[in-house]
C-alpha cells in the first residue's frame, strides 16, 4: 500500500537529536518565561528563534530526510500564523496577549508567535507520520494542552464572550485539529515542489485555519440554532 512521504516509521531512526532539541526547548522556555518583564518577552522570542534553527539542524542529523523537510515547511506556516491570531485579537476580539517584553506586531502580538506554531505542528505531524486523520487528532490534543497552559504562562489567554472549558475557549479546538488535518495535508501536497509553491501552501493553510476559526467561533459562540417564520 502507497504511503505519504512522512509516512515512515518515526522510530525507525535515531531521533536523539530531536528529543534533545526539545529537551531543551522546554528548559530555556521555563528560564525564559522565569524572567521579569521585559526581559521574559525578549528570552521568549531567543527561544523560539534558537529552537527552529536548531531543529532543522536536528532533523537532518536525524537520518530523516522527511521530518527535515516538514520542519523546514512548518517555519513559513509559523510565519503566516500570526495573521489568524492577529484578527482574532484586533478585529474578534476572542484573544489577547499579554504585553511581557520584546518585539511585537502593530503592538498587539508578540513577533515570537511567528516561530511558536513550529513546535506543536511538529510534533502533531511527525507523529501521525504525516496522515491527515490522524494529524488533526493529535494536533487536537497538543494544542488543548497548550491553551491550557498558556494563560498561566502569560503567553495567550481567552477574551470576550466565549464558551470556555478548563479555560479553554472551546471554538478553538477543533479549529486547531483542522489546522493540523491541513498542515500534513498540504505537507504531503509539496513537499517535492519548488519553495514558492510550498510557501503558497503554507499561506493556504493559515487562510484555512482563520476559516476555521470564524466557523467554529460563530457556530458554537454565536448562532442562536433557531427557525423562525
Amino acid at each position: 500500500m502507497p504511503t505519504s512521504p512522512a509516512a515512515t516509521d518515526v522510530r525507525s531512526s535515531d531521533l536523539t537529536p530531536l528529543l534533545l532539541v526539545h529537551a531543551g526547548l522546554v528548559l530555556a522556555g521555563g528560564l525564559s518565561l522565569a524572567l521579569p518583564r521585559p526581559a521574559q518577552g525578549w528570552g521568549v522570542l531567543a527561544t523560539v528563534l534558537a529552537y527552529v534553527i536548531a531543529l532543522q539542524v536536528a532533523a537532518r542529523r536525524s537520518g530523516r530526510d522527511d521530518l527535515a523537510a516538514l520542519a523546514a515547511f512548518l517555519v513559513p506556516v509559523s510565519v503566516f500564523q500570526v495573521l489568524p491570531d492577529w484578527v482574532l485579537a484586533d478585529l474578534i476580539g476572542t484573544l489577547r496577549f499579554p504585553d511581557t517584553g520584546g518585539l511585537r506586531v502593530d503592538d498587539v502580538i508578540p513577533v515570537a508567535m511567528a516561530g511558536m506554531w513550529v513546535a506543536p505542528l511538529f510534533i502533531a505531524v511527525a507523529l501521525a507520520g504525516g496522515r491527515p486523520g490522524r494529524a488533526a487528532l493529535l494536533s487536537a490534543v497538543v494544542f488543548l494542552g497548550a491553551e491550557i497552559a498558556a494563560p498561566a504562562l502569560g503567553l495567550w489567554e481567552p477574551t470576550g464572550d466565549t464558551t470556555r472549558w478548563a479555560g479553554v475557549a472551546i471554538y478553538v479546538v477543533p479549529a486547531e485539529a483542522a489546522l493540523g488535518w491541513a498542515t500534513a495535508v498540504a505537507f504531503t501536497a509539496t513537499r517535492r515542489l519548488g519553495a514558492w509553491p510550498r510557501v503558497g501552501a503554507a499561506l493556504a493553510v493559515s487562510t484555512f485555519y482563520l476559516g476555521a476559526l470564524v466557523l467554529a467561533h460563530f457556530l458554537i459562540d454565536v448562532a442562536g440554532w433557531r427557525i423562525t417564520g
